[in-house]
Parts: structure tokens; C-alpha cells; sequence
């Protein structure tokens, strides 16, 4: 069952050019910042309450934030739901008919474990199911 909206991934082409945005213009603090190797981004973490704006700026154009503003330009790039236990969330999409991009959970920003829903199956959207690295 989703607790909560974790955060809304933004893609941009570069994240230093759109902090002054966020931290000067909607007094958002940055939470945590972290290069993602093994999903090809830098991302930026920013405080709204009990959720988060993420910031993503892909590492190179072939990476999948590469290949999104390459073909959509800079945006909101999915939204993510917290969940306490990501292995049962998964098995219960799978069950309801819902297309996983990922099959098994990966790391995520601050050691989370995450996975992706096909945007075919969630009405356009593309979802992300995360698990705090504290509730592992």
C-alpha cells in the first residue's frame, strides 16, 4: 500500500542552473545531493514538507534522463510513492495486472530500494515505487 507521495522527479539539463529556482525562489532546502552511477544521474533531493522535489541530470545523453529531455526537454520526469515493505507493493502490482519496468528492486538516492512502472499500465504516468533505506 503506498504511505505517501516520496517525490516528484524532475528532469533538467542541469541542476546548479535550477537550484537558484528552487532554493531562492520557493526557499526549498536541499536535503541530500548524490551521483547515481548504475541509473546515470546526479540527483538533488529538495525538502516540501514531508516529501521531496528530485532533481535529475542525466550523466550522459544515452542514459534514460539523457534520452528523456532529449526527447521531451527538461520536466517532470515521474512520481514517486513510499511504500514500507517494497518486495510485497511489487508482488501486489503484479498481481492488480500493473507492467514493471523493474522486476526485483535497485538502489536508489540515500540507499533507498526503488523500481519503475511502466507508464503503459499507469495511466501515462511514469511510477516509482520507493522504500526508504530505513525501513530495510
Amino acid at each position: 500500500m503506498f504511505a505517501r507521495i516520496d517525490h516528484i522527479g524532475i528532469a533538467v539539463t542541469s541542476i546548479d542552473e535550477e537550484l537558484a529556482l528552487y532554493e531562492q525562489t520557493y526557499e526549498m532546502e536541499i536535503a541530500h545531493r548524490e551521483v547515481i552511477e548504475q541509473q546515470g544521474v546526479e540527483a538533488v533531493l529538495l525538502d516540501i514538507g514531508e516529501s521531496h522535489v528530485e532533481l535529475l541530470q542525466p550523466l550522459g545523453p544515452g542514459t534514460p534522463i539523457g534520452r528523456f529531455l532529449d526527447r521531451r526537454g527538461p520536466g517532470v520526469h515521474h512520481v514517486a510513492y513510499q511504500v514500507a515493505d517494497i518486495d510485497a507493493e511489487l508482488e501486489r502490482l503484479r498481481d492488480a495486472g500493473i507492467q514493471l519496468i523493474d522486476q526485483a528492486p535497485r538502489t536508489g538516492i540515500r540507499g533507498s530500494r526503488v523500481a519503475f512502472c511502466h507508464p503503459k499500465s499507469t495511466g501515462g504516468v511514469l511510477t516509482e515505487i520507493v522504500e526508504p533505506a530505513e525501513a530495510h
